[in-house]
């Protein structure tokens, strides 16, 4: 497996809070929209972003997702129609932060990588997403389209759950919880890859092995660099109060929390076991090149006395005995034939065969 992420932009040089410019009319964002509270909803794709504006002050609950995070143009519209910060925005646009929770007068904003499996590609896919909670409202910005949250829109649709009966806060959790979830899939994949290499690994060690190996140990990194920063960002949500969280969601945050820990446990394990695996390989491929290395050996050392017969009855003088005789040739790998069973017969009883 390799690991793969969407385009990337920084805005090295420009001052805080300073956003990229879009150079790249095909980049524009989709903005769609779920409103919805206990009796309706409301589902549809942004034309204007000044549609926005109803959205920030209704009755309903609003789900408003942006995939793509290099239109700078939009983001700002956006921002100035939900008052989000400046350096808010540039989080947003720019990838590859680490994930965090920042609080602002207004809303909550957090930063976390989305994970998912591509089975076509064979390949782990990374993606930011930035997810703000207003009063009404949660905002979820994604660097490109597609994403794991699929069974959340699907529960809103269906009315199933408690999405339809808790304010925002509720639908700002349960984004984190699928994001987070969604790493024990990714943990399972590396745990079936990994069992396929421990049972060719004695058997048949080759350099295939070896890659697949050095693959699962950079993307167990990737997890960790993603997985651990998150525990301290979902720390906070349990242990300290905030406004726009009622006690009865924050209360949610402890089981995502837990998870988060007990995804950081088996990556560890996953760690070990894949370090052992690599100290196991090299004692295979040593342990392998020790039976040739013996195997040959035996055989130098077989040919040893021979090679020293051989080189005498070689030699160019006239006087040689059994240089004349009838039976030398056959005497000669008769005495061959004698110490090669000889020697085979020593080395099976050392036990060096």
């Amino acid at each position: 497996m390799k690991t793969v992420r969407p385009h990337k932009s920084r805005t090295v040089g420009l001052s805080p809070g300073t956003l990229k410019e879009n150079k790249n009319p095909e980049n524009n964002s989709v903005v769609t929209v779920m409103s919805y509270n206990a009796t309706s909803l409301e589902e549809r794709t942004i034309s204007s972003l000044d549609e926005l504006h109803k959205y920030k002050s209704a009755d309903a609950v609003s789900w408003i997702n942006i995939d793509g995070t290099e239109d700078s143009e939009s983001l700002k519209k956006i921002g100035e129609i939900f008052n989000l910060h400046p350096l808010l925005l540039e989080d947003i646009s720019t990838a590859e932060q680490r994930p965090k929770m920042d609080e602002f007068d207004e809303q909550l904003f957090t930063i976390l990588n989305m994970l998912s499996f591509n089975s076509e590609k064979n390949c782990i896919t990374v993606e930011q997403v930035g997810i703000v909670l207003g009063s009404n409202y949660v905002l979820s910005f994604q660097e490109a389209g597609g994403d794991v949250f699929d069974p959340n829109r699907n529960r809103i649709r269906n009315n199933k759950g408690k999405h339809r009966k808790y304010s925002a806060d509720y639908l700002f959790y349960t984004l984190i919880d699928t994001i987070v979830d969604n790493y024990f899939i990714i943990l399972e994949k590396i745990g079936e890859r990994l069992e396929d290499i421990e049972d060719s690994l004695i058997s048949e060690p080759t350099n295939d092995i070896l890659n697949d190996l050095y693959k699962i140990k950079r993307e167990l990194i990737l997890l960790r660099k993603s997985i651990w920063p998150l525990r301290e960002v979902l720390m906070k949500f349990e242990r300290e109060e905030y406004e726009l969280i009622t006690d009865s969601t924050q209360t949610y945050f402890k089981d995502v929390y837990d998870h988060t820990v007990q995804i950081i446990d088996t990556l560890e394990s996953f760690r070990d076991l894949s370090g052992g695996m690599l100290d196991l390989y090299m004692s295979s491929i040593s342990n392998r090149m020790n039976a040739v290395m013996k195997v040959l050996t035996v055989i130098s050392t077989i040919f040893i006395p021979l090679s020293f017969l051989a080189g005498i009855y070689g030699m160019n003088f006239d006087y040689i005995p059994e240089l004349k005789w009838k039976y030398g040739y056959f005497g000669f790998l008769a005495s061959c034939l004698t110490i090669l069973i000889a020697m085979l017969f020593y080395f099976r009883k050392k036990k060096w065969l």
